[in-house]
This record gives structure tokens, sequence and C-alpha cells, in this order.
């Protein structure tokens, strides 16, 4: 089974935070974030797969896999729940992934070209570009204000 580098930095925010709790908090409350963090990793294993399927054209089994997913996180929680994890370390476990893929996309982004070209600040194309489109106003539209 090969494992992807963001799934090892989350490994070791995981085991980092669960350390971390467990010396300044409780062992419940570790407790909680290590339950949290084993639902969030397999959770992501799980996307990481559907997306892989998503573009490879095969949107039913993404569909089918998405639900079946989000099914069993759900019941993965509610049972964690039932069985008086604590939520807060439940929720900081599961929330654990978003540090690691920012950190990850960080890493892997292309290099900066010093040499790429650049609009001037005074250039009336800045006027024309919809940051929210990413692209250039329709000026036929008008630009609503």
């Amino acid at each position: 089974m090969r494992i992807d580098r963001v799934e090892r930095l989350n490994f070791a925010f995981s085991a980092g935070a669960v350390a971390a709790s467990y010396a300044l908090v409780s062992p419940g409350f570790a407790g909680g974030v290590a339950v949290g963090a084993v639902l969030e990793a397999v959770n992501f294993r799980a996307l990481f797969h559907a997306g892989k399927l998503f573009f490879a054209g095969r949107l039913g089994n993404w569909s089918a896999g998405w639900a079946l997913r989000y099914g069993l996180l759900s019941i993965g929680i509610g049972v964690a729940i039932y069985l008086g994890v604590h939520p807060v370390g439940l929720v900081i476990g599961l929330s654990l992934i978003l540090p690691a893929a920012v950190i990850e996309a960080w890493q892997s982004r292309p290099p900066i070209d010093p040499d790429a070209p650049v609009l001037d600040p005074d250039d009336p194309s800045w006027d024309r570009w919809d940051p929210w489109l990413a692209r250039e106003r329709d000026e036929d539209a008008g630009d609503g204000g």
C-alpha cells in the first residue's frame, strides 16, 4: 500500500496532536483526538481515491463512493460520540488534515518565474478583470454597480 506525502504529513500532525493533548489536557481528550484523526485519515484516503475515479471519468463509481464515504463517516462519528469520546477532541482530530493539505499544497507549488510577464500596476487592463470569475468582464452585461 502506497502512502502519499500528504498522508504521511497528516500522520505526523495527528501523532503530535495526540501526544500534546495527552501531555497538556487529559487522556480522554487525547483519545478523542486520536479517534477523530483515524476517522479523518480513512475519510481522506477514500476521498483521494474518489478523486482519481472522478478525474478518470468514472462518475457512477465516484458518486456511489461519495455517499458511502459520508455515510460511514457519519456512522463513525455517531458511534464515537455514543461511546463517550470527547467531542472537542474528536472535532480537532477530524480537522487535522487541513494544515497537512495546506502545507503539502504550498510545498508542491510550481517554482516562481522571476522573468514572467506582469502588467504595470497602472495598466487599464486591471479594471477590466473580474476576480470573482477569473476572466475579463463582459462589457455588455455591465458591472452591476
